[in-house]
């Protein structure tokens, strides 16, 4: 019985088991249970499909590029994207629309234009390795983008419309400003947004007189024009221009060759737009009825008329006038408890006074302030407003009120610029500030602003032509331009005010800047659009700004253009009109650059006191690396205790300070650090590193040792050192040559006046020859020799020298006497070394020979011999292979030298053979023999024929007061 249970329970777990099998069931294990694997192959997963992007594509070719417009890739989902390339360069546009209604206004149109460094290959060299705030450039970009399409989209659109456009690709060749504007009317037209496109932007250059069509970095460089030119088929839109005083005949032929090209833009455009366009959607309008226009217009028309009619009102006060104007207007209407009327109210009495002012203008010629329409409102002109800074300038026109300042700096305080294209920095910049109080508002100052950014762009390129090059004028250069007040064009007045500001700062500027503003009104068809009447406004005010067509900004001097900026409110201006402006603006500048000359017309010369200071120095790389010290430490203790800037470069050493006394302190601790060049009459600073008996040891030009004998310490006998100088005290010391051990050899007392006794006894006598520190400065005249070397170096290049002193110093008999008991030489013994000049590297430079090649300078001309000359009120000694004996008689007699000459044996008289040395322009520098040299000045009847090498008869006839003997040539009767 119990067997037969348990078969019968075992059957049953076997038959259940078969069961979850039989339904696919995996067998029960560790708690789970599942479905069981099939047998058989599972089917394939499903693989994703092929994804096909329809995309279209328009290829044209416009001055030798060929360029492509393409979409449909990529931003499929914004309302209208274009990708435009020119060969390695792309720049993606796209367009979007806000969805609600437009309860405004105004067209809220903004234009983001953004270059990301992935588009060049580099990772940005910021914290966080990303791109922050719009920078300039991309700002002007952005304005560049938003002129020229602002004016085409319909009266009453006042949706939000953004267009935001970004470079994917930049081979660095092609400027992608032009491109995203092009790109962005292709965008447009694909969109659903009404717009009366298309338009086509073009750059033109010109290199040596001809014209170039889309030019690269490279062309644009070597190029004396940059014009961006924007219009629609038949009408201008935009122009922005900068180029160096090209003439107003030259722009003209640039303005017509530029439109045809710029219209080969356009049906490119057509064809894509047709191929891959949207249906324009129906925007709703803001449109005013034309009862409600004519309501307002009855209620306003008769008393703005008489405001404007008005010339004596002032900015505020017609403004206050108009005011009250449509204060009463709005009472009337709220009286009738009109409110369609009341909600654009402020729109319609805007457009009466546009219609009246244009009305007056064109059939009566007269303005709101009643100047004729070429005339040009008063000026005021002042620079050096503020005096203690490097440069400033006041600038009135009418009520427009303008101060520029102008500030350098050293080369390191140029602007670096992180762009895709163009120079990695900027020297000089120009920034323009528009403050609220200048138009008496209430405002919050807050960062980049892009109307900032276009005025102080537009005057910056206009000054940038005038500026010296950078050889020439090192500096960096920034100029302020805070408005003071504002009634029109204070981008003009900017150029005006920053030209007399950078004369004043001493800038040698090639030309004086002007710039006028010229305005435009025009009377227009409204059936069919044309212009049937217009007129030119010569200097507009803000007001026929507002109420006109047209801002035509032209800046240039008094030979031509240097920088153009056209903006206009209706949907494109005839070329013809535009160029028919050029000559207007021309006569309007002139008029400003002569009172800005009478103001100032020439650089400024700035006293020492308050100019900056610039100035270049040469070390080796040892001397730059003891300068900058561990980390840079030592250079930013310098530029701490000094407030000066040190710049270090390949070998040089760039220091800016703010005045002359800022730079030598500077210097001063620059040539204590690090030495400067060792001459023979250099004055150097110094401390004393140690006292000994016979004189003391100091330590002075970057650590070298000099030694102060102490016979060198006071003209005064001196019994101890310790008498005069202690260890650590700061001294002025004259280097006065090196001993025959190469030691440097310093004099205190000749950097100390001589006592009065002294200097008589040392100049009695017509052969003694007084020590070069104690001649008075009326007694140094030049000598014709040092004439001829100052004529010959006036055009060669050389390092500015320490001291004024020359390199060969000739010494009295009793100080030769001094420094030979201190090197312990005889009167037999040789002669010392050549005295000469150090180098940085603390090495004497050794003078050439007389075999050598010829040095110009005077140090090797004059070379040491002179320097051995025999004591104080004695004649010349006796020369014992001369066989000479009587020593009173040598002033009498005239002896021809065959021996080789010495110091001892030239007297005046002395007859010499002597060799041309070399043959400067007055004069002939002669080899007398011993390596001493003398001049021969030419007679003005005399025989100026000479060879280096001839051989001479010669005398001495006199001495100048540096020991140079004057030769003449011996009379042959």
């Amino acid at each position: 019985m119990a067997m037969s249970s348990l078969a019968i329970r075992a059957r049953a777990k076997a038959n259940s088991l078969l069961r979850w099998r039989a339904l696919h069931f995996r067998n029960i294990c560790s708690g789970r249970f599942g479905f069981a694997t099939s047998e058989s192959n599972p089917p394939d997963p499903p693989v994703a499909g092929t994804k096909f992007l329809e995309s279209f594509k328009e290829e044209f070719e416009i001055g030798s590029r060929v360029i492509s417009l393409e979409t449909g890739k990529i931003a499929r989902f914004a309302n209208g994207a274009v990708v435009l390339g020119m060969e390695e360069t792309k720049v993606l546009s796209t367009v979007s629309a806000g969805k609600g209604d437009a309860v405004r206004d105004f067209l809220p149109l903004t234009v983001d234009y953004q270059e990301k460094q992935f588009a060049q290959g580099v990772i940005p060299n910021t914290f966080m390795r990303r791109e922050g705030a719009p920078k300039e450039r991309e700002l002007l970009c952005g304005r560049l983008i938003d002129r020229p399409i602002r004016p085409l989209f319909p009266a009453g659109f006042y949706h939000e419309i953004q267009v935001m456009a970004s470079v994917l690709s930049s081979d660095g060749k092609q400027d992608p400003d032009v491109m995203a504007a092009n790109a962005t009317s292709a965008a447009l037209m694909l969109s659903d947004i009404p717009w009366d496109g298309p338009i086509g932007l073009v750059r033109i250059g010109r290199i040596c007189g001809q014209f170039i069509v889309n030019p690269t970095m490279d062309e644009l460089s070597l190029s004396d024009l940059n014009l961006v030119y924007a219009c629609t088929k038949d009408k201008t839109l935009m122009i922005d221009v900068q180029a160096r005083e090209i003439t107003e005949k030259d722009l003209e032929a640039a303005l017509r060759m530029a439109h045809p090209e710029a219209v080969k833009y356009l049906e490119p455009q057509i064809r894509l737009a047709a191929r891959a366009g949207k249906q324009k959607k129906e925007y709703k309008l803001s449109m005013v009825s034309e009862q409600t226009f004519e309501k307002i217009r009855n209620l306003s028309e008769a008393p703005i008329e008489a405001v404007f009619s008005d010339p004596s009102y002032g900015k505020f006060e017609r403004g206050e006038a108009l005011e009250k104007i449509t204060q009463d207007v709005k009472s009337s209407l709220e009286e009738e408890c009109d409110e369609e009327s009341l909600k654009v109210l402020p729109k319609v009495v805007d457009t009466v006074r546009k219609k009246v002012v244009r009305k007056r203008i064109i059939s009566e010629g007269f303005r709101v302030d009643g100047r004729h329409l070429d005339e040009v409102r008063p000026i005021y002109c002042e620079a050096g407003h503020l005096p203690i800074l490097h440069g400033s300038a006041l600038f009135n026109r009418g009520d427009t009120q303008v101060l520029c300042t102008v500030t350098l700096g050293a080369p390191q305080d140029a602007q670096r610029l992180d762009s895709l294209v163009g120079p990695p920095t900027k020297r000089f910049m120009l920034h323009y500030s528009f403050p609220p109080f200048c138009i008496n508002e209430v405002g919050k100052r807050a960062g980049l602003n892009r109307r900032e950014v276009g005025h102080g762009t537009l005057a910056e390129k206009a000054l940038l032509a005038v500026l010296p090059p950078e050889d020439d004028f090192p500096y960096t250069v920034r100029i302020n331009s805070e408005v003071m007040a504002s009634d029109g064009s204070t981008s003009m007045a900017t150029v005006c005010g920053g030209s007399m500001a950078l004369m004043d700062a001493g800038i040698p500027l090639q030309e004086h800047v002007a710039g006028v503003s010229v305005g435009l009104v025009t009377d227009v068809d409204p059936a069919t659009g044309e212009i049937r009447d217009y007129r030119i406004l010569t200097d507009i005010l803000g007001l026929e700004d507002h109420l006109g067509d047209m801002d035509f900004k032209i800046s240039g001097t008094r030979n031509g253009v240097t920088a153009i900026q056209l903006d206009i409110k209706p949907a494109g201006i005839p070329l013809d009109i535009i160029c028919e402006c050029l000559e207007p603006a021309r006569k309007g500048r002139l008029q400003i650059l002569d009172h800005m000359e009478q103001e100032i017309s020439v650089p400024r010369t700035q006293d020492d006191r308050n100019s900056p200071q610039l100035v270049t120095l040469k070390f080796s790389n040892d001397a730059i690396r003891r300068l900058i010290g561990p980390l840079g430490a030592l250079k930013r203790k310098i530029e701490e205790e000094t407030g000066a800037r040190i710049s270090v470069g390949d070998g040089t050493v760039t220091i800016a300070a703010k005045n002359q006394a800022v730079m030598e302190k500077v210097q001063d601790k620059v040539d204590f650090i690090v030495g400067r060049e060792i001459e023979v009459g250099g004055i150097y600073k110094g401390i004393v590193s140690s006292v000994k008996e016979y004189g003391a040891f100091v330590e002075f030009n970057g650590g070298q040792q000099g030694l102060l004998h102490i016979s060198e310490l006071s003209h005064e006998p001196v019994s101890r050192v310790s008498d005069v100088v202690s260890v650590g005290q700061q001294i002025s010391l004259m280097c006065i040559g090196q001993d025959v051990r190469g030691n440097i050899k310093l004099s205190l007392k000749a950097t100390l006046p001589r006592p009065e006794s002294e200097t008589k006894n040392v100049v009695e006598g017509p052969n003694i020859w007084a020590s070069l520190e104690n001649v008075s400065n009326g007694e140094q005249k030049k000598s014709t020799l040092e004439k001829l070397l100052l004529s010959k170096n006036e055009n060669t290049p050389s390092k500015p020298s320490a001291s004024s002193q020359p390199a060969v110093v000739i010494r009295s008999a009793a100080e030769c006497d001094e420094e030979e008991k201190s090197v312990g030489l005889s009167k037999t013994s040789k002669s010392a070394p050549k005295q000469g000049t150090l180098k940085r590297d603390n090495k004497l430079k050794s003078v050439e020979s007389s075999d050598k090649k010829p040095d110009s300078t005077l140090s090797s001309l004059l070379s040491e011999p002179l320097s051995q000359m025999v004591k104080k009120k004695a004649l010349f000694s006796k020369d014992k292979d001369d066989g000479e004996t009587n020593l009173n008689n040598q002033n009498d007699k005239e002896t021809a030298v065959k021996t080789p000459m010495t110091p001892q044996k030239l007297k005046l008289g002395t007859k010499v053979t002597a060799k041309v040395y070399q043959i400067r322009a007055r004069g002939l520098v002669l080899d007398l023999g011993g390596g001493i040299r003398g001049m021969y000045k030419f007679e003005t009847d005399g025989d100026k024929e000479f060879n280096v090498g001839d051989e001479l008869q010669v005398h001495c006839s006199s001495f100048t007061s540096k020991g140079i003997p004057v030769m003449s040539l011996v009379d042959e009767e």
